[in-house]
This record gives structure tokens, sequence and C-alpha cells, in this order.
């Protein structure tokens, strides 16, 4: 035991994962948590928890909604979400639209018991082309206008069932130590083979437009939360990339690679954490990556200039976030522990320890405040679900050095 404040804020046999790292996750008055779950028995849907009292709302009740990429607009209280057509076409896909939700309006008629007709709070933004897939997810622009949407050409690609099936696979190949760095190569290159591309939704008046289209298959859209029209993604192979992270503006221009790394370089994880800067992790499980740097990285999207901010012993960190006031990053580590690390002085605290990393990843991300970190945990479960679980930054080290300030534009 650490000794921090830990608190489970869901627990149910049907789990209750968040949205990945990288997109937002509190409501706009910093109250609710969204989160995905299979509870009312009707596939995965959309719900909400208070992060104070308990409370847990219902979002979606369609079978139809995909819940693989929720976004929340903070400045409008709105949430998007992909949901399957009544009539999909049957010369292609079969057609999916984009919903946004007016959150404004449900949570307080949720709470009331007084919830009117769907088309009280949600609006089809548009209908999505049927002969491209979601790949990467997407993602909402900073001021609210457009929806940048990763995407594959023709069918998605045959997966297994259950996603938990398909992450545990990777998971162990990637740590496989026996495997021969020419082999995980040739493996991450079937993997990552494209097209891919990026699409813009204008969310008034749902016209769709190509932002950029790629040779490799793309992954993990996210946008700049304080700059509209910045984009970061990535080369997905469900492993290492020749270049993993890439930035592109909002009508294509300026599109690069962000930190060109090296041959013996294995990048991963990358996170928006601050309005000039990403995070992301150089990574060292296995031992010819070990003999290089490593650890948590930031880089500054104007300079490019990096630097390290610190890795754990043995395997090192996973995943990674920065708190929105700069002071502090948190990662995880393949056995599930949390550590927290201090920007300032380069102090490491492990948080709190053993949240199994299956049958997914932690995924941290911290509060608006940046007071408390968020991760969806196997711990409560013994790895068989996963649950949100609330973690504390000590007020004695929340006092110790102040916060770096947030740069303008």
């Amino acid at each position: 035991m650490t000794g921090v404040t830990v608190r489970v804020l869901t627990a149910h046999p049907a789990g209750s994962p968040k949205p990945y790292q990288t997109h937002p996750t509190w409501t706009t008055d910093g109250d609710w948590i969204l989160f995905r779950s299979d509870r009312s028995g009707d596939g995965s849907q959309a719900y909400l928890v208070h992060e104070r009292d308990g409370h847990i709302l219902q979002l979606t009740e369609d079978p139809r909604t995909d819940t693989s990429s929720l976004n929340l607009d903070v400045g409008r209280n709105t949430l998007y979400y992909f949901r399957r057509s009544a009539v999909p076409s049957a010369a292609d896909l079969g057609h999916s639209e984009l919903v946004g939700l007016d959150l404004n309006r449900l949570i307080p008629d949720a709470i009331a018991g007084a919830v009117g007709a769907r088309a009280t709070y949600e609006r089809v933004v548009t209908a999505l082309p049927g002969d491209l897939h979601s790949a990467g997810g997407f993602a909402i622009d900073a001021d609210g206008t457009a929806a940048y949407w990763g995407i594959g050409f023709g069918p998605p690609p045959q997966r297994p069932a259950k996603p938990q099936q398909r992450r545990s696979m990777i998971d162990q190949q990637n740590t496989n130590v026996a495997e021969e760095r020419e082999a995980a190569r040739q493996r991450f290159a079937v993997a990552g083979r494209g097209p891919g591309g990026i699409r813009r939704i204008d969310l008034n008046t749902g016209e769709i437009s190509t932002v950029i289209d790629t040779d490799f298959r793309m992954g993990h859209v996210q946008t700049n939360p304080w700059v509209p029209g910045e984009i970061i993604y990535c080369h997905e192979t469900t492993g290492d990339a020749p270049q993993r992270i890439w930035t592109v503006r909002g009508d294509g221009s300026g599109n690069r690679p962000l930190y060109v790394e090296t041959p013996d370089e294995w990048v991963t994880h990358e996170t928006v954490s601050g309005a000039d800067e990403v995070m992301f992790n150089l990574m060292a499980h296995l031992p010819y990556l070990a003999e290089k740097p490593s650890g948590v990285a930031v880089i500054d999207l104007r300079s490019n200039e990096m630097r390290l901010l610190g890795q754990a012993r043995g395997q090192g960190f996973w995943h990674c976030n920065g708190s929105p006031d700069r002071r502090w990053a948190v990662a995880d580590d393949f056995l599930g522990d949390i550590t927290l690390i201090d920007r300032r002085s380069g102090e490491m605290t492990v948080l709190t320890t053993d949240h199994k990393m299956r049958p997914d990843h932690t995924h941290p991300i911290f509060s608006p405040d940046s007071r408390r970190v968020l991760i969806q945990s196997g711990r409560p479960s013994d790895g068989q679900v996963l649950d949100l679980v609330i973690i504390e930054v000590p007020e004695t080290l929340r006092g110790r050095v102040p916060a770096l300030p947030q740069p303008t534009n």
C-alpha cells in the first residue's frame, strides 16, 4: 500500500472502460466522467458517472451505438459518437452516421426522471461514406467546429470478436523477449499497411472533406485541446513503427513527422499534454531497447526540442499523460503500477500498484484541475473486466513546487 487515496467509481460484471487517454473524459462542469458498458444488455452504450456521489446515467440505448470512439466537445458539453444507420446499403459496407448528443439538456432531465424523446437531445450530423471504415477513431477540434475522422479504405480487417482477446494476443507478442527484432519488424510492417487518411467533418453542415491521405494505416487521431486546427496522429502498427508520431493542420497543411525517431527506438502512446507539447514513451521493455535512453518524453510542437522526464526500473513505462497545469506527468508500467512524475524536480512517486493491465491497459488521464488521476483498472475484478478508479495526487506533493506556467498563443 502507498497511503494514497484511491476510490473505485464503478463495479459491474460488464465492466466500465473509459475513453482513450487522448480524449476528454470529464464533462464541462468537471462533475461527470464518461465511460462505456454493456451493463444494460443492449450492447455497449455510453454512460456518465458522477465523480463525487457515484450516480450513473445511461446516455445511449440504441443497439446500433458504436462506443469505440466517444468524444466530448467540452466547450459545448456535447457527446459525439458513431451509430450504424437503420437502413444500411446492400452495395457497400453499411452506412454509419455521426450523432451529437446535447448533455446540457439530457443530464438535468435524466436526474429529474423526465427524459423526453430521443430527438429532443440528439442531432444526426451527417451520414458517413460506406466505402470507408474507421481507423484510429475520431476527435473534436478545440473550437468545436469539426470532427477529424481517421479512416481506412474498403472493408475493415477481420479481428477477434472480443477486443480483450486481440489486446492479450498483441501484448504477448510485443513482450516476447525471444522474438528476433527483424521478425518483429516484419510483423509490424504487415499490421501497419495502409492506405489510410483523415477526413474533416463540419459539425454544423455535415460536409466531409479530405485532410490528408497516407500510405500507411492511420491510428490514434487526436486534437490539441488548446489550439484549434491542430491534429496529432500516428502510424498504427500495433507495436513499433518506423516513424510513429505525425502532426498536420485541419486544412491539410504542415503535415510532418513529430520526433523523428531512429531505427533503434520504439516510440508509442503519444498524447497532447500542453498547448505546445506532446508527451510520449520511449520504450525499454525488451533487452535491445534498454540499451538506449528511454522513458516518458516531451517534445515541443514549435521548436522540436525533446527532453526525457523519467523512467521506471525494470521494463519501464508504457502509457503516459500530462496534467493541464504542466506540473505533473503520470505513467503506468507493465505491472500496472501508476507513477507520478514531478516535472520540476524529476521526483517520481508510485501512487498505486497492481492494476493488472488486463483485459486492457490503465490509460491514465488527469482531471481538469490536475489534482486527480483517472484510470481503468482490472484490479477490482482480478483482471476480468475494467472499472474506473480515481487516484488523488497527495496534498503533500502538490504543495512542494509551483506549477509551470501554461504557454499562451
